[in-house]
């Protein structure tokens, strides 16, 4: 699953989200949902814009959890694995 973890890195930076909203001009409910982690889908040009006013990687903002249950199947051949 993709996790936002832009609290994290508001807390390492010691930024506020009203901070946040005023310097990349969104919402502050919408930076509240990025910070709680409710988004189900991601907005490529919000994502553009709090990565550029916190100069960062979205690798910061974003990262993948393998789920606990699969939900899909390996696209990889298990012949090609570990080359």
């Amino acid at each position: 699953m993709i996790k936002i973890i832009l609290s994290r890195k508001l807390g390492d930076l010691r930024v506020t989200q009203s901070e946040l909203s005023d310097a990349a001009h969104i919402r502050l409910s919408t930076v509240g949902d990025w910070y709680y982690d409710m988004k189900d889908t991601f907005d490529s040009d919000t994502l553009d814009r709090i990565c550029e006013s916190l100069d960062c990687p979205i690798s910061d903002i974003l990262e993948w959890v393998p789920n606990e249950k699969p939900k899909t199947r390996k696209a990889i051949p298990k012949k090609y694995k570990g080359k």
